[in-house]
C-alpha cells in the first residue's frame, strides 16, 4: 500500500481536557462531594489525580512531550468562592500557576468556568433552581476571568448543560437527585440565562475573549425507521437535548416540549461551539420510559462496544456532530471525545476513526479549530466513580503512579505531524486501515 497522509490546518489545537472534581482531589466544598458521602455513588473521588497536591506539573509535561499544544480544564468554583460573602485569593492563585504552567509549556488554555460542580452554599439556596443563581454565577466568572486573564482568552462558560440539566432533574442520576420536568425546564432557563451573563460579563473584563460552551451532542437515530412512533420520540429526544440550548444562546428562544420562554439577552451569545461527541443511539417508544420521554435508547446489534459497554464506536456519528455543529455558522472546537477502555484495546480504533471524520469535516472547510480529547489521565467518572479508564495515561488511584497506555503514543504522532498516516495506523490500529485508506 502506497504512504498516505490527511493532513490538518496549521495552527490547529490538539490536547486533552480535564476537569477540576475529576483530577484535582479532596473537593470537599461541593454538591458532588456531598453526593458521594451520602452514597449515591460506588466510589469516592478522594485524592483523584492529586492536581490540587501539584501533580499538574507532571501531567502536563507529559502532555507537553508528546506533541500537544493545547489543554481544557475547569476551575472549582467552591474553591474560587468557598462562601456567598468570601473569595479565596489563594486557590485563584492556585490556578494562575496552572495557566503559567501550560504558557511555559508553549499550549494555549481552554478554561471551563463551571463543570458540573457547584458550591455547598449555592446549592443551600436552590442552586440552579433559584432565581438568584445566573446573577451569583456571572459574579463568579467576573472575579474568575479578572484574576485569570493574563494567561487564558479562550473560555467555555458551561460544560454539557444539557447533561446537567438531564441527569440531576430528570433522570435523578447527578445531585439533586430530582426526577421533575417542571424544575428540569427552570434549571435550564436558568443556565441559558446565566450563560447568557457570563459571555456579557467576560466580554467586560476581556475585550478579546473567545467565549463558548460545551455540548454534548448525542447522535439519535429511530431503532425502527418504519415506525412512526419511534421516529416521533426520536425527534423530540433530539429537539430537547441536542437543540435547547445551542437554539436557546442563537435565538434567545428555550423550548421544552409545549413550554416556551424568550430570552432575547441570551442571542449570539457565543463566539464558537464548544462539542463533545462519545456515542450514538437507536431509539424507540417505550410507555414504560416516562422518565426518558417515552424513549429506550440502545445500540446497534453488533456494535463495536467500550470495556463496559458505556460506549459504541460511530465515527459515523461524529461525522454528523459537526454537520450539525456547522450549522450554527461559528467556529467549532471539539470539547471532548474519548472511550472508556482500560485494557486500550479499543482506544487507538476508535481515536483513528473519529479524527478521520474530523479531517473529512475539514475538507469541506468546516471551520474545525481544535480537538481535546477525553482525557489525559484516568479520572474520576461521577456516577460511575472509578469504573471506567477514560486516560491515555493509567492510573493506579492508590499509589497515583500514572502508567502510559500505547494510545497516548498513536495520539503523540498525530499531534506532532499534526495530521493522521497510513504508517501511523498501520503501527497502532492495523484493523482500521481498509476503512481510513482503502486501496
Amino acid at each position: 500500500m502506497a504512504k498516505a497522509k490527511f493532513q490538518f490546518p496549521r495552527g490547529f489545537l490538539w490536547g486533552n481536557a480535564t476537569s477540576s472534581h475529576q483530577v484535582e482531589g479532596n473537593n470537599t466544598n461541593n454538591n458532588w462531594h456531598a453526593w458521594e458521602e451520602a452514597g449515591h455513588t460506588e466510589h469516592r473521588s478522594g485524592l483523584a489525580c492529586d492536581w490540587w497536591g501539584g501533580r499538574w506539573k507532571e501531567d502536563f509535561d507529559r502532555a507537553a512531550e508528546t506533541g500537544q499544544n493545547a489543554h481544557r480544564f475547569s476551575v472549582e468554583w467552591s474553591r474560587i468562592q468557598p462562601a456567598r460573602d468570601r473569595w479565596d485569593e489563594n486557590a485563584l492563585d492556585r490556578y494562575r500557576e496552572m495557566l503559567r504552567g501550560l504558557r511555559e509549556r508553549n499550549m494555549t488554555a481552554l478554561v471551563t468556568l463551571h463543570h458540573f460542580t457547584d458550591p455547598l452554599w449555592f446549592m443551600e439556596i436552590g442552586g440552579w433552581e433559584s432565581d438568584e443563581a445566573p446573577q451569583l454565577f456571572a459574579d463568579f466568572v467576573r472575579k474568575t476571568v479578572s484574576a485569570l486573564k493574563e494567561y487564558a482568552n479562550l473560555w467555555v462558560t458551561i460544560n454539557e448543560p444539557n447533561v446537567y440539566g438531564f441527569m440531576g432533574y430528570v433522570a435523578g442520576i447527578f445531585p439533586p437527585g430530582k426526577k421533575d420536568l417542571k424544575v428540569a425546564f427552570k434549571v435550564m432557563v436558568n443556565l441559558v440565562r446565566g450563560h447568557a451573563l457570563a459571555y456579557q460579563v467576560i466580554h467586560e473584563v476581556q475585550r478579546e475573549a473567545r467565549v463558548g460552551m460545551a455540548h454534548q451532542y448525542r447522535s439519535l437515530y429511530p431503532k425502527n425507521p418504519r415506525s412512526p412512533l419511534d421516529r416521533w420520540v426520536t425527534k423530540t429526544q433530539s429537539r430537547i437535548f441536542n437543540d435547547l440550548f445551542p437554539r436557546a444562546i442563537t435565538d434567545g428562544k428555550v423550548k421544552f416540549l409545549w413550554r416556551r420562554v424568550n430570552i432575547p439577552e441570551a442571542a449570539g451569545t457565543q463566539d464558537f461551539m464548544g462539542l463533545n461527541y462519545y456515542t450514538r443511539d437507536y431509539v424507540s417508544f417505550d410507555l414504560r420510559m416516562a422518565s426518558e420521554l417515552f424513549g429506550r435508547r440502545s445500540f446497534a446489534k453488533n456494535a463495536d462496544l467500550s470495556e463496559t459497554g458505556f460506549i459504541a464506536n460511530e465515527p459515523d456519528g461524529f461525522y454528523e456532530a459537526l454537520k450539525w455543529a456547522n450549522r450554527f455558522k461559528k467556529d467549532i472546537i471539539v470539547t471532548e471525545n474519548g472511550v472508556e477502555d482500560a485494557p486500550d484495546e479499543m482506544r487507538p480504533r476508535y481515536l483513528a476513526e473519529h479524527i478521520h471524520q474530523m479531517w473529512r469535516a475539514v475538507n469541506f472547510n468546516w471551520p474545525i479549530k481544535g480537538y481535546f480529547h477525553w482525557s489525559l489521565v484516568d479520572n474520576f467518572e461521577w456516577e460511575r466513580g472509578w469504573t471506567q479508564r477514560f486516560g491515555l495515561w493509567e492510573l493506579d488511584v492508590e499509589t497515583q503512579k500514572r502508567r502510559k497506555r500505547k494510545s497516548a503514543d498513536l495520539y503523540e504522532e498525530i499531534c506532532k505531524t499534526n495530521s493522521i498516516s497510513s504508517e501511523t495506523l498501520k503501527k497502532y490500529c492495523p484493523e482500521v486501515m481498509e476503512k481510513i485508506f482503502p486501496d
